[in-house]
């Protein structure tokens, strides 16, 4: 297939991955690359991808950061300028199928509108433009999308139909490995921003008297300067932001990841990414970690500092042995690439029924996608 896959122009779609959705968005492409499919990724310049088409000057953290300039029109505006280059090459490109991967209801919009198949994945949840463009697309048979975890799935319950999946995100198990000994300190990586709970963590690891290594980009400036940076100490240390085999070496050697979103995380790629390289996982019991965890950890009460320093002071009682194969069996990226074809073969063949009478074989062609997918989602 042809695949356009759009991307978030906040950052570069390249490592070293400034969050989750970068870091989606360029598994994904690979990946659908390696099965064979010809991908085009529409996402900010500097991004990974060998085939790019930059539908921005720059990634727009760079001109117009987001935590000064959310909500505004100037912001909008340049969104909504750079998704219509994406949805204007898209349209002169014989695309199959596009992948949205962006925040821009915009895309879902023009799906809509123009009847082009387009999946669309929700990285995050429902809010008030978003929420209303799924909601229009509902009963479209073109347009369809993911989540990434039956919680999330359940966030969208009264907005979307049936046209919504649950397809949780893929590790590449080839990037991870197991360490033959393990280290005494329990890591914390990720993005530094108070959804993500670092502050948390820092407090229960003094009280725990445990060693701590953080690592990842501070995306709060001021929040790591006022509650996480006067706590360092030669026990609770910032490591920079790493990537790559750096990161997955000092991963594999942890005693434990610590994980303490205090927002209903929809999936928790952190989590699994350390249950890859055969870590176990501490984390705050809120969003989709229930799902993603299983038993190769401990939860939490989310928020709960006292209780999260009781489980960081006995991590060593924690049970590393069964991550990596539940990873393998539920998380794996051709797991993740399997799902999102089906349903890519679903919006296709939607796409030819919404534009007319469907032939006898475009029949059978939307069964059998139907069949597949209903196997695969199960």
């Amino acid at each position: 297939m042809k695949i356009a896959v759009v991307g978030h122009i906040r950052h570069p779609i390249s490592a070293p991955f400034m969050g989750g959705m970068e870091s989606h968005c360029h598994q994904l492409t690979s990946a659908l690359e390696r099965r064979g499919h010809d991908v085009t990724l529409f996402a900010a310049p500097g991004s990974d991808a060998r085939q790019l088409y930059p539908i921005c000057d720059v990634p727009y953290e760079t001109c117009l950061p987001w935590r000064d300039w959310h909500g505004s029109g100037r912001l909008q505006n340049f969104q909504d300028e750079a998704f219509g280059r994406a949805q204007r090459e898209i349209e002169h490109g014989s695309f199959d199928i596009v992948h949205n991967n962006s925040l821009s209801p915009a895309m879902i919009e023009w799906g809509l509108a123009s009847g082009h198949p387009i999946v669309t994945s929700q990285h995050v949840p429902p809010f008030a433009t978003m929420s209303a463009a799924v909601a229009r697309a509902r009963n479209s048979h073109s347009s369809h999308f993911t989540v990434t975890s039956n919680h999330q799935r359940q966030l969208w319950s009264g907005r979307a139909g049936d046209n919504m999946h649950v397809v949780p995100n893929g590790i590449a198990l080839d990037d991870w490995h197991e360490a033959p000994v393990r280290s005494e300190y329990l890591l914390w990586f990720g993005r530094i921003t108070p959804t993500k709970g670092l502050r948390e963590t820092v407090a229960a690891a003094r009280i725990a008297g445990v060693r701590l290594k953080i690592v990842g980009t501070i995306e709060d400036r001021p929040y790591f300067e006022d509650d996480v940076e006067p706590f360092l100490d030669h026990r609770i240390t910032y490591e920079g932001h790493l990537a790559g085999s750096a990161l997955a070496a000092m991963v594999a050697q942890a005693r434990a990841a610590v994980v303490t979103p205090i927002w209903d995380e929809p999936f928790g790629l952190v989590a699994a990414e350390a249950m890859a390289a055969g870590v176990p996982v501490i984390a705050f019991d809120r969003g989709a970690m229930r799902e993603v965890l299983g038993d190769c950890g401990q939860l939490v009460s989310a928020g709960n500092v006292a209780a999260l320093a009781r489980t960081m002071a006995t991590a060593d009682d924690l049970d590393g042995a069964p991550c990596r194969e539940r990873v393998r069996t539920h998380f794996s990226v051709g797991r993740m690439i399997e799902r999102y074809e089906a349903i890519y073969a679903l919006a296709i063949a939607g796409a030819g029924v919404a534009s007319g009478p469907p032939s006898a074989s475009g029949e059978a062609a939307r069964a059998s996608s139907q069949s597949s997918t209903v196997a695969l989602l199960a």
